[in-house]
């Protein structure tokens, strides 16, 4: 039995997804928590937590698109047409939110308020952006022939907007767990306590989902809760419960690791369930994954090249995080 390349170049762009969602997520994260925490000082230390590394989380993105481009054209194409308007917000949140990270350091204590209202700014707009994209694929699109067969504001829906709302919660949390662990003293009280209604929030907006993506998808209904598959897929939102529950006690005890480990478990959770529901299209509801890949030459061309960059990146990757390990202090300054 040959290698189908396909499977790898997709288990590649998913693996990439997670690692943006993940490391973008809790740097994001960090911009919309601001507007709960108003001192300077402590204002600089969240920043200060993902400096060394956050332009770095990026590179997954630039990965995962770049893969989906070569890999399956097909999808990359009808993605990029059907979703322009909100990926282009999307790039414009992140593009601001980065230069607000950058001038904020450096601006005079007159401007400073407003680059931090820049930084608040980008990073709810990219945040919620990303949060439409993943509604609006779930929603799919209409495709004839090799081409976008909807119209250019499909992607806003009630269940999208609901769904940049929910992924607003979730990189939240990654951000205040992230902080949890990386800080200690009044800051990590502050955050210990902002956690819980978080969690909180974050169950509802899941609970929420879990239930109207079923009801408004008939063939995601029957994925789930048809016999057998509904005894397969029981651990994944008995482990939600787990995990949750777990981090409420965590911080409750104002743990400092375990909490940023269980949001983290949510994370991959939540984007199992994705899979679970869309598995093996990748061009919901109908495109499978191989209608809509190049050809083998072209996906074992690029694999070469795959297999020398990802090891590179995950290197680097963990040398950063590595090297800048440890809790942050007022008095440490990396710009």
């Amino acid at each position: 039995m040959g290698i189908d390349l396909s499977i790898i170049w997709f288990t590649i762009i998913v693996f990439s997804t997670l690692m943006y969602i993940v490391m973008d997520g809790f740097d994001l994260g960090i911009g919309l928590l601001f507007p709960f925490n108003k001192d300077a000082v402590e204002r600089d230390m969240m920043v200060n937590t993902v400096a060394p590394v956050w332009d770095g989380n990026e590179t997954w993105l630039v990965l995962g698109g770049a893969a989906l481009y070569g890999a399956f054209p097909l999808a990359y194409a009808v993605i990029a047409d059907a979703l322009a308007i909100p990926l282009t917000i999307m790039l414009i949140g992140l593009i601001f939110r980065g230069v607000a990270f950058e001038f904020r350091f450096k601006a005079t204590e007159g401007h400073r308020a407003f680059w931090d209202k820049s930084f608040i700014a980008g990073s709810i707009i990219a945040t919620f952006s990303q949060g439409m994209v993943v509604g609006a694929f779930i929603n799919g699109f209409p495709v004839e022939g090799r081409t976008f067969a909807g119209g250019a504001m499909d992607w806003l829906t009630p269940f999208t907007v609901f769904c940049g709302v929910g992924l607003v919660i979730a990189y939240a949390l990654l951000g205040c767990t992230w902080l949890i662990m990386k800080t200690d003293h009044a800051l990590h009280r502050k955050m210990s306590a902002l956690a819980k209604p978080l969690v909180i929030l974050l169950l509802l907006a899941i609970a929420v989902l879990s239930a109207w993506t079923p009801l408004q998808h008939g063939a995601i209904a029957a994925r789930w809760f048809t016999l057998p598959n509904l005894f397969y897929f029981l651990p994944v939102p008995v482990l939600v419960v787990a995990a949750a529950w777990g981090l409420l006690r965590s911080v409750k005890r104002h743990a400092h690791y375990s909490p940023f480990l269980l949001t983290l478990a949510l994370v991959f959770l939540g984007f199992t369930g994705l899979g679970i529901s869309i598995w093996p299209n990748i061009i919901p509801p109908s495109i499978s994954i191989w209608q809509a890949a190049s050809p083998p030459q072209s996906q074992g061309f690029m694999l070469v090249g795959g297999l020398l960059i990802i090891p590179i990146i995950l290197a680097y990757t963990f040398w950063s995080y590595y090297v800048f390990r440890g809790k942050i202090t007022p008095d440490e300054h990396y710009h």
